[in-house]
């Protein structure tokens, strides 16, 4: 009987054991199953790019591109061209159809496409200066991202000494004051007073075309709390607004649109605004205008001319609304223009 006790003991002490390690090893399956379920689980989908801005430097000052966002640029209603029957300004698909189609897709894209809205800060060593302010709530939820970009790159809104605005459209003016609140407590504004006579009088708004009306609005909204404030401070353009930035007239896209010549120990970068629109199609064919311009034919010749200049003597350019950063040259070849965008740099050191 002793015996028959012990085999018995020695059987269920040997069939715990076997059932612990099974268990453990169940234990082990099933987290090993866990485990490898939650390395293989995809997470949320961000939806979102990296902060917008890109430096660069250029001679002693660097130069900090920021992104305000991108909106669907209405290709098909906003793009325009001489009629080559009459010169009469007509809508691309008109005067010539299926041109920008065809030129879009040539660069892979298709409408909808994404328009860049660019802005530029200049830390000279000594100032810290913002040309244009994006639109601020003027185009809705897909911009006013500039004050967020321009923390991410380490400032903030109250360090900026002076704002030089290219022109009054709201794509430019509206973040300088989003929702009517002065958003850069410390800054001068300043726009050519060409510009600024021409978009803050009333009467121009009562004989602009309905596409330009919501324009004055926006200007008026963005600049009176600096007027009132006495920090909006219209220049002509026999003066140098500080050491190194010059501006330059360049009347067309609006009144009083202004290039921005910026140079430093003999590097040169041209901030111009709106000179493009959309890059795919201006740039093979630089007789598209935009429905914006407030002189088609003028805006036209100006970019003629800046594009053989910027070929021909390789200087920088800023571009508001060319893909972000916005930063690159013109080049020409067999009687053609095109962009050569900045080749990415993690770690400028010297404008190249």
């Amino acid at each position: 009987m002793r015996d028959d006790f012990h085999s018995r003991t020695i059987y269920c002490v040997r069939l715990m054991q076997m059932l612990a390690e099974a268990g453990r090893r169940f234990a082990l399956a099933l987290l090993a199953i866990c485990v490898t379920g939650s390395a293989q689980a995809g997470g949320p989908k961000a939806g979102t790019q990296a902060p917008g801005f890109y430096r660069m430097t250029l001679g002693d000052f660097e130069i900090t591109a920021l992104s305000d966002g991108t909106h669907p640029f209405p290709v098909h209603t906003v793009l325009t061209k001489a009629s080559s029957a009459d010169g009469k300004m007509l809508p691309l698909d008109q005067s010539s159809p299926g041109e920008a189609d065809a030129l879009l897709a040539e660069s892979r894209l298709a409408v909808p496409i994404a328009g860049s809205i660019n802005a530029f800060l200049i830390n000279t060593g000594s100032k810290l200066i913002l040309i244009d302010s994006g639109a601020g709530t003027l185009y809705g939820n897909c911009c006013g991202r500039l004050i967020d970009n321009l923390r991410a790159a380490g400032y903030n809104a109250e360090q900026i000494d002076e704002i030089y605005l290219t022109h009054l459209h709201a794509d430019h003016v509206g973040g300088i004051a989003p929702g009517g609140k002065i958003a850069f407590p410390n800054a001068i504004v300043r726009a050519s007073r060409a510009d600024a006579d021409y978009w803050l009088k009333d009467a121009n708004e009562s004989a602009a075309p309905s596409l330009l009306k919501s324009m004055f609005e926006g200007d008026r909204a963005s600049l009176e709390p600096y007027i009132e404030a006495g920090r909006f401070k219209p220049f002509g353009y026999d003066e140098e607004l500080t050491p190194g930035i010059r501006p330059i007239a360049s009347p067309g896209h609006t009144p009083g649109h202004s290039f921005y010549d910026v140079e430093s120990r003999g590097e040169k970068l041209l901030l111009w605004g709106d000179v493009v629109h959309v890059a795919p199609v201006q740039f093979p064919d630089p007789g598209v205008t935009v429905a914006y311009d407030s002189d088609a034919g003028m805006a036209e010749n100006e970019r003629l001319a800046i594009f053989a200049d910027a070929a021909q003597k390789g200087y920088w350019i800023g571009a508001a609304h060319i893909s972000f950063p916005g930063l690159g040259h013109v080049n020409a070849k067999d009687g053609h223009f095109f962009w050569i965008a900045a080749n990415y740099d993690a770690a400028p050191t010297a404008a190249k």
